[in-house]
Parts: C-alpha cells; sequence; structure tokens
C-alpha cells in the first residue's frame, strides 16, 4: 500500500463504536489518507475484536498497530488498549505505540494522537471527534488548526453523548459540524484537495510536546520552554503543574507529561474535592457516634457538656450533607435527612 497523503485522525468515547462503525461503513480503500482512531475504553478490553468488529462494515484494512509499523493508505489504526497511538514523520510515516503519561486522565488520549498528527503531517491533517464525554480532543483539534489542517466536528445535536464535540465547539474554530451520514463524503472530499507543504506551519512549541510524548518523560528545562510554573500539582503524579504560553485554549502539562486541559483540571479538582468532603462527612458522623457513647456513660455535668457537643456536630454534619446532596450548591435545599 502507497503512503497517505493525508492523515484522518478520530477521536470518540461513550457512544463510539456504534458511530465509528457508521463512519468507516462509508470510507473506501482507496481513500488517499490513513484514518487512526483513539475510543475510549477499559484497559482490560479486547482490542482485537473492536477492529474486527469494525472490519465487518468496511471494505477498508483494519488493525491493531504494533510500534514502528508504517503508515498506509487506505488503511484505519485502532489504538490499543492503555496505550498511545502517535503517528511520527521520518524517512518513513510511522506509527508509536507507547504507554506513555495519560493526557486529561486517558490512555490512549485523541490530544496525544491529535498533536503527533499535526507536527508529523501538518496541514494535511483532518481531526475528527465524535460522540463522548468530557474534554479529549478539544485540545488536539486546536493542535491541528494550529498547523494548517481541518477541523470537523459530528454534531452534537445526534451524538449519543453531545459533550466532547460540544466542548471542542466552544474552544475551536471548527471547519465543519456535520452528522455522522454525511461525514464520510466530507473526508473524501476534504483528502482529495491540495494542501501546502506539511512542514511549513509547525509551531516550535507543538515539536517540543510531541517531542516528550514520543520519549514518555521530558524535563524541567524541556517543559520551561513551552510553559511557566503555576502553584497547582499534577493530579497523577503529584508534581509541579506549568501553564502552557501557546495556543487560545488554557492547558496544563507536568515535566513527566501528563497534561491537561483547563476543564479536565477543574473536573479532577472537583472530584477530588467531593471525595474529601465524603470522608469528612464519615468522619463527623463516628466522631458524633462516640460522643453519645459518651455521653450514655457519663454523669449530670459531664452528660450535659457532650450533648451540646452532639448538637454542633449534628449541625455541621446536616449543613455537609445537604452540600453534597446539592451538588456542590449551596442553593436550594432538598429534603434531606437531618442527623440524628
Amino acid at each position: 500500500m502507497p503512503a497517505p497523503s493525508h492523515l484522518i485522525v478520530i477521536g470518540t468515547s461513550a457512544g463510539g463504536m456504534p458511530a465509528l462503525v457508521q463512519l468507516v461503513a462509508q470510507l473506501s480503500p482507496t481513500l488517499p489518507a490513513a484514518v487512526l482512531v483513539v475510543q475510549h475504553f477499559a484497559p482490560d478490553s479486547d482490542g482485537q475484536q473492536l477492529v474486527e468488529r469494525l472490519a465487518r462494515h468496511t471494505a477498508m484494512p483494519c488493525r491493531q498497530p504494533v510500534d514502528g509499523e508504517p503508515i498506509e493508505a487506505g488503511t484505519l489504526y485502532l489504538a490499543p488498549p492503555d496505550r498511545h497511538l502517535l503517528a511520527k514523520d521520518g524517512s518513513t510515516a510511522h506509527l508509536l505505540v507507547t504507554k506513555g503519561p495519560r493526557e486529561n486522565h486517558y490512555r490512549p488520549a485523541a490530544d496525544a494522537l491529535f498533536r503527533s498528527a499535526a507536527v508529523a503531517f501538518g496541514a494535511n491533517v483532518v481531526g475528527v471527534v465524535l460522540t463522548g464525554m468530557l474534554h479529549d480532543g478539544t485540545a488536539g483539534l486546536e493542535f491541528i488548526k494550529r498547523c494548517g489542517g481541518v477541523a470537523v466536528v459530528q454534531d452534537p445535536h445526534e451524538a449519543e453523548f453531545p459533550s466532547m464535540p460540544e466542548t471542542a465547539l466552544r474552544h475551536v474554530d471548527v471547519d465543519y459540524v456535520v452528522p455522522l451520514g454525511t461525514m464520510g463524503p466530507l473526508l473524501e472530499e476534504v483528502t482529495a484537495r491540495k494542501t501546502p507543504d506539511r512542514k511549513t506551519l509547525i509551531p516550535e512549541d507543538l515539536k517540543q510536546e510531541a517531542a516528550i510524548a514520543e520519549r514518555v518523560v521530558g524535563t524541567i528545562d524541556e517543559v520551561l520552554r513551552i510553559a511557566h510554573p503555576v502553584p497547582l500539582t499534577c493530579p497523577d503524579c503529584g508534581g509541579s503543574l506549568f501553564e502552557a504560553d501557546h495556543g487560545r485554549l488554557l492547558r496544563y502539562r507536568c515535566h513527566t507529561g501528563h497534561a491537561y486541559t483547563a476543564d479536565g483540571l477543574l473536573h479532577n479538582a472537583q472530584q477530588n474535592l467531593e471525595e474529601s468532603l465524603w470522608v469528612a462527612l464519615r468522619m463527623m458522623e463516628e466522631r458524633k457516634n462516640l460522643l453519645s457513647s459518651m455521653a450514655a456513660r457519663g454523669e449530670d455535668s459531664y452528660s450535659v457538656q457532650q450533648e451540646e457537643r452532639i448538637e454542633e456536630i449534628k449541625k455541621h454534619i446536616n449543613r455537609l450533607r445537604e452540600f453534597l446532596l446539592n451538588g456542590g450548591s449551596a442553593n436550594g435545599s432538598p429534603a434531606v435527612a437531618p442527623a440524628e
């Protein structure tokens, strides 16, 4: 098979396999592009079974790639479970399959694939974000646009899970928003166009980030070339975070390679805060129970003192429980069973 003139890179999550089946059925093996896909699934998933499912719906060869495999036109490559799929240019364009640091808590991550494709193929990349939850793919589409490529998003009104398409549309100047039923012909049309030399528009900061991902780990000096330190810690490794200096989308990364959009980092912080508050609620409930036992065994003034402390902690328990059951909002007061 010949080398591709273009790369089509696709990111999807929840609801992704039915969407991919519908899309690949529209693609021809004579496509001048290779199709690289990141689908979020569990690390212990059977990736080969998913490849075979896609292959039943298209004449295009479908593979689960291995590290160093050449990229061929008219071929679909699905990222293996728990591995990043990266594109790399050189004497021949080839794929890297690595277990590098997660990005936005995902491995494989659409952002990692999209960035590597943009650096390797420049304006000859078409990025596609399909149905899914949360934020993966948004930063990746911005990388592609900065390198002169094309951004395509599934119409969120028909997406089974619209979060990924909607987030991309909020933050990136997307070129096409289309339903799945017309996406195949659009991709055929876009990849048939002549584009500028693919090496003329690659920003240096994206080259640096791609190099860090390829080598699995970077250094603080390397990260300082593209970002500045901020008083935040990496939720995955506990290291210092750096705020990226380039691009419109607010992003963070640590020197070991973990990377986050601001939305992704905020979502993680909210989850951690909620977990901590549930622990605090449990500890207060235990303290209340212990004080109750002490009051029952005490005498007169001692028991009165413990009862006062119990009433005080009940107030804190009820406030915290109401806060948690309201999803972190102090407004609105659903019926909450008071601490007894």
